[in-house]
């Protein structure tokens, strides 16, 4: 119940006032004082009523002890912030490099704990995150950002524990909220992020010293060097990323593909610091201490040889946890083996149950938002199931049978946990962890630990030769054509009945009528998402930051128009936020897909969509030699065009045919113009169209541009949205599609004000993240922004755009 009362706190709008918070801790003092001095169960006349007289309150003063634990961490964290108004402002700081620096595409990452602020007046979190950026040229321009650094050298000047003086370009953490999508704010609270930014390079910058003697940043100078090996002993191999994710739990720099390959063949929990590499590598230290411990005598007479081997077993689980940054699975592996190791050193028994509890009640006293993740949710669940699934068997079983069993258990123990996190579900898991988990764990990290804490290159060369053949083996059954079981993303209410039906399904052989636990999965599979009667659409604007995608579905169709920007080689919105979203909706297939034009905000996202959806038909303006898979059935978008499905209208109005024979126009003023007009209202997807575009429209398209809801041109830009146009269009509903302070100055005021000034209602996907409109008939559209629907009390508020 404390857990519970930790997690329902994650679940606010608004933490809990002060006053509330404190009459329910006298509560829990009350409860506390009458459980233990006026309850005794001999005083009352029936034992029952008071034994459950007594749980009850125990259970109601741990909740309210959860929340008030969870509430005074929130408190104390979010009151140390970055205020609005010192934003994207120059400000000198000095402080340590807190963490090994991150390679990204564009340069490097790292956090930073600051220790002083030397701009008079601002005031700087304690705990931020900054980028140092490489300049490069794309398409033929320079970099906007001008504190880019030239030479790559220059990037590798920052080392953990590292005292430096800086100047620095800040934001409060905000991400892009959209259904099914991962919400970037709630992780960087967890991480104790409170700002981020980037590093002026030319201003400021200066080292102090060269080390600070702290117990956490020795841990990340030590990451940081046997990084260093890693990369230079596997310099140039495919699977390196995957090393080193096994050594530290850094997965930054495994490929999409790959994790693709493991996300398929359900192996992602092994590709990084998982509790069975934890587990094993303690099982060899106290097996290689209890082997020379109990030859001599004088060791033995002074301290037992399984006290001794128990402890040597939970300082090697701590060291490897805290190499591999002590994240969930790790913590709870490191909790559990040390209550074991206490109670063999106290004399006590404990049973699995007791010792997940207290692991788990651990877990959430030091991080709280621990319960946020989904880490923390398989890590314990997979442990709970196997303990329910194996635990109280009479007899040893074959190993082989035991092997089946366990494999059963957590396959189909975790499948409703696996279907409401993520709607989707590993088929050939068992297949590939029956082979991976051997390989992983008992080849692949030894022998990757090994050749990266020893300065001999050999171990670490054959840890990559026994994972290349493992990745041979994942990749040839991710290419069966039944390897992912994938379905829409079930409501979380749905996963009690499911999860009572494993508990059914688990239990014992010649148990009768096991086959009924089968029923607890009815609502899982069965409460699909409600689609658009036949005539309506349903809308939804995503939230990609500096981008733009919009998915239409009909009765029986669903239309993708955009993909959103392509944030670096290994990650674009079309993989991170629309292919989720039409997974979570239980879209399986892409009827259209309509490409505006070519830039990277709108067409970045592309090449995931076509890969990891199946797409009828692409419309766009691309150009011949776009990047697009020969098999893809396509099209240019041109203005005329016109197909209805499920009684709603599709109408192309923009560019012309004939302008795709003059190679001058920008790609800007190709955008396809698209209008979508059911039997509830309209919409005009307008690309980045800018004003001569607009005037060729009045001209030549006035009657048909009058729409309910317009997607504002440009993202708000000054080269467009002119008077006359918004006029013809004259929105009831303008969407205003852009990033957190973004370098563009989008939406530009002047811009904003004249669709104020048409009483037309505002939203901004930065302000009110995903936009999801209801068209239905006879009804007022009804609109849903997400940062609304799925308000947490760490998101911002913003003023009213009406």
């Amino acid at each position: 119940m404390f857990v519970f009362g930790a997690w329902n706190v994650q679940q606010l709008a608004q933490l809990p006032s002060v006053t509330w918070l404190t009459c329910a801790f006298f509560i829990v003092v009350a409860i506390s004082v009458a459980y233990s001095r006026f309850l005794p169960d001999y005083l009352s006349p029936n034992y029952l009523s008071s034994k459950v007289l007594k749980r009850t309150l125990l259970c109601i003063a741990a909740f309210l002890l959860g929340v008030c634990w969870a509430s005074g961490f929130a408190y104390w964290r979010m009151n140390d912030e970055l205020p609005h108004v010192w934003e994207q402002k120059d400000i000198a700081i000095e402080g340590v490099v807190a963490s090994m620096p991150e390679a990204t595409e564009r340069g490097e990452r790292f956090k930073f704990d600051v220790e002083k602020i030397l701009t008079t007046g601002a005031i700087v979190p304690k705990h931020i995150s900054l980028n140092q950026y490489r300049a490069y040229s794309h398409g033929g321009n320079r970099d906007s950002n001008k504190d880019a650094v030239d030479d790559a050298a220059e990037l590798n000047q920052f080392h953990a524990g590292e005292r430096w003086s800086l100047v620095v370009r800040l934001k409060r953490p905000h991400g892009t909220v959209n259904p099914h999508g991962f919400d970037f704010e709630s992780w960087a609270l967890a991480e104790n992020i409170r700002a981020t930014g980037s590093i002026k390079s030319k201003a400021g910058l200066k080292k102090i010293d060269d080390f600070v003697w702290r117990s956490s940043y020795v841990v990340e100078q030590f990451r940081e060097q046997v990084q260093k090996r890693i990369t230079k002993v596997l310099a140039g191999k495919p699977y390196s990323g995957v090393i080193q994710a096994l050594v530290m739990g850094d997965d930054s720099q495994i490929s999409v593909e790959d994790w693709q390959v493991f996300l398929r063949t359900g192996t992602s929990h092994l590709m990084s610091i998982s509790g069975l590499h934890i587990t094993m590598l303690a099982g060899l230290a106290f097996g290689f201490v209890s082997f020379f411990w109990r030859r001599s005598h004088q060791l033995v007479m002074k301290l037992p040889t399984r006290k001794a081997a128990t402890f040597a077993g939970v300082v090697v689980a701590l060291t490897y946890s805290l190499i591999a940054g002590f994240s969930v699975p790790s913590q709870r592996t490191f909790y559990m083996l040390l209550v074991f190791s206490v109670a063999l050193w106290s004399g006590r028994q404990l049973v699995i149950s007791q010792v997940l509890a207290i692991a788990l009640l651990i877990v959430v006293l030091l991080d709280p938002w621990a319960v946020s993740s989904p880490g923390f949710w398989l890590s314990f669940g997979a442990v709970a199931m196997l303990a329910y699934a194996l635990g109280g068997r009479v007899g040893q079983a074959h190993w082989f049978q035991a092997a089946l069993k366990t494999q059963y258990a957590v396959t189909i123990g975790m499948l409703p946990l696996l279907l409401v996190l993520f709607g989707q579900a590993s088929v050939i898991s068992p297949i590939a962890n029956a082979f991976a988990i051997p390989l992983i764990s008992f080849v692949v990290t030894p022998l990757a630990l090994l050749g990266s804490f020893l300065p001999i290159d050999t171990p670490l060369n054959l840890s990559y030769e026994a994972l290349e053949v493992g990745m041979l083996a994942l990749k040839w059954l991710n290419q069966l054509p039944a390897a992912i079981w994938q379905q829409h993303e079930p409501a979380a209410w749905t996963l009690i009945p499911a999860m009572l039906g494993v508990l059914w399904l688990l239990l014992p052989r010649g148990f009768p009528m096991r086959w009924m636990g089968l029923l607890g999965f009815l609502p899982i599979l069965l409460l699909v998402p409600t689609r658009p009667a036949l005539g309506d659409m349903k809308v939804t604007v995503l939230d990609v930051g500096q981008g733009l995608s919009v998915v239409v579905q009909t009765a029986k169709h669903n239309m993708v128009y955009d993909s959103g920007p392509k944030y670096n080689e290994q990650s674009d919105a079309g993989s991170r936020i629309v292919v989720p979203f039409l997974h979570g909706e239980g879209i399986k297939k892409v009827d259209g897909f309509v490409v505006s034009h070519n830039d990277i905000d709108h067409s970045g996202g592309m090449a995931s969509v076509l890969a990891l959806m199946t797409v009828t038909w692409l419309d766009s303006s691309l150009p011949e030699d776009a990047d697009i898979p020969a098999t893809q059935r396509k099209m240019r978008c041109f203005a005329g065009q016109h197909w209805v499905w499920d009684d709603v209208q599709f109408e192309m109005l923009h560019p012309r045919a004939e302008s795709y024979d003059d190679a001058n126009i920008k790609d800007n003023d190709r955008s396809c113009v698209l209008k979508v007009t059911s039997q509830a209202g309209s919409v005009l997807l307008t690309g980045d169209i800018e004003k001569l575009d607009e005037l060729e429209l009045i001209n030549l398209e006035a009657d048909q541009l009058k729409s309910d809801v317009i997607v504002v041109p440009h993202h708000g830009s000054k080269t467009s949205s002119t008077p006359d146009f918004i006029e013809a269009v004259a929105p009831r509903v303008s969407i205003f599609t852009n990033g957190y302070l973004n370098r563009f100055g989008h939406p530009k005021p002047v811009v904003f004000e004249r669709y104020r000034a048409t009483q037309s209602l505002l939203y901004r996907s930065d302000y009110n993240g995903a936009i999801e409109m209801n068209f239905v008939s006879k009804r007022n559209i009804q609109i849903v922004s997400w940062r609304n629907q799925y308000k947490r009390y760490w998101q911002d508020s913003f003023e009213p755009l009406n």
